[in-house]
């Protein structure tokens, strides 16, 4: 290869990680949208949430501190994991949702995109949050499986999609808070 081949190699390469590392710098300004979006199709997908749900309502209790931490780096890889989460749920065995399919698919690649952008940006620091934050990963895990379990429990039937859509308004609405507080 000769050297203007090099050049053009290094060029590349340079503006690859310009762009990736401009993309990040504005991650929480395009999360903030993400989140934005998220609940207004949450909102569009389904209706008024059902009077006859009321008696079923279930408290996942959402683990507020794992996104408490001091770094931001270490908030950025909760959220993402969260988003994965969120993403799980919302992909499988939802033929009793009766939601607007429309606005599940955009939802559910609004997540897709915003996690993918996350692991970008995040990724060399992942091993350091694995080993440091074991007990909020777990927490989160342990919350997640909850809001599965119910719906497995319940059939997947219209009154559990309907209580989970609202737990996830409720952590996305958590999330966009700790975000606008990061970005003070």
């Amino acid at each position: 290869m000769n050297a203007f081949g090099l050049l053009l190699i290094g060029l590349i390469l340079l503006c690859t990680t310009t762009t990736s590392s401009l993309q990040c710098n504005h991650l929480p300004l395009q999360q903030r949208k993400v989140i934005e979006n998220s609940l207004r199709l949450l909102d569009k997908m389904g209706k008024k949430f059902p009077q006859q749900c009321l008696r079923e309502k279930m408290s996942f209790r959402f683990p507020e501190q794992v996104l408490k931490p001091r770094q931001k780096e270490t908030v950025k890889m909760a959220i993402e994991e969260i988003f994965q989460h969120i993403f799980y749920i919302f992909s499988k065995n939802l033929t009793l949702a009766a939601w607007d399919g429309t606005a599940l698919e955009q939802f559910q690649n609004g997540l897709y995109q915003q996690i993918e952008q996350l692991e970008a940006c995040v990724i060399k620091k992942k091993t350091h949050y694995f080993r440091s934050k074991e007990v909020n990963r777990l927490k989160l895990k342990k919350y997640f499986q909850k809001i599965d379990c119910f719906l497995k429990d319940k059939q997947h039937n219209l009154c559990s999609w309907e209580i989970s859509r609202a737990e996830m308004r409720r952590c996305l609405q958590l999330i966009d808070k700790v975000i606008r507080r990061l970005n003070n």
